[in-house]
């Protein structure tokens, strides 16, 4: 029996990578899509450093899109900025018949997209209300900042395995109880060192990660 049996994918930074904002973030780039933001980076520094606050960041920077159309900050966050490799890399990682899924307290309007667009078979964010086409400024948390580990166990009781016949890629230090827990951790272009010591293998080429999820199958 094959050891790994599905890849979970962080979303912000890994699977993809908006530029001009900060942690190449959705949230970072549907503020600035919304013209917000000045008042999105003033919260990001408010809350930074606070990670028992992180609910509190979510639905203030949702307070401040209330009213916003979708169809205004839509051209500027679709298509997403993939990673270099990244369909290339999912297609080989499809063909082997993994269970492939995003685990992201990303913005889910983003990972939706994603999802759609490369076939994965799930993704679990954060969700902004829309309503006539316009949100609402209210917001669900379904993935804390730091509870990550938490979501990604429950999603792989959800499709029939568990974190250890799961490999893992992520970016950041909210990503680090994952990587750890997974069959396979592996650090895609760690922003922190500590990341990297928390992975099994690092890559700064997407390509490489089916290659290096075969060595443990």
């Amino acid at each position: 029996m094959r050891r790994i049996r599905a890849v979970l994918f962080d979303l912000d930074g890994t699977l993809v990578r908006y530029q001009g904002v900060d942690f190449e973030s959705s949230w970072g780039a549907l503020g600035a899509a919304a013209g917000l933001k000045e008042e999105w980076d003033a919260l990001l520094k408010k809350y930074l450093g606070k990670p028992e606050s992180y609910p509190e960041w979510v639905r203030e920077n949702a307070a401040l899109l209330r009213g916003v159309l979708v169809s205004q900050v839509a051209p500027k966050l679709f298509p997403p900025p993939y990673a270099p490799g990244v369909p290339e890399a999912i297609r080989r990682l499809k063909g082997r018949g993994l269970v492939l899924g995003i685990v992201s307290s990303g913005v889910g309007l983003v990972a939706e997209w994603v999802k759609r667009d490369l076939g994965l078979d799930f993704a679990v964010a954060n969700d902004l209300l829309v309503e006539d086409g316009r949100f609402t400024g209210e917001a669900i948390i379904n993935v804390d900042l730091w509870n990550k580990l938490e979501v990604a166990a429950e999603q792989a009781a959800r499709h029939g395995f568990s974190l250890s016949q799961a490999a893992f890629v992520g970016d950041h230090l909210n990503d680090i109880p994952v990587l750890r827990a997974a069959g396979c951790g592996i650090a895609y272009a760690p922003k922190d060192r500590s990341v990297a010591e928390a992975a099994r293998f690092v890559t700064e080429d997407f390509r490489q990660i089916p290659r290096l999820i075969e060595r443990t199958i």
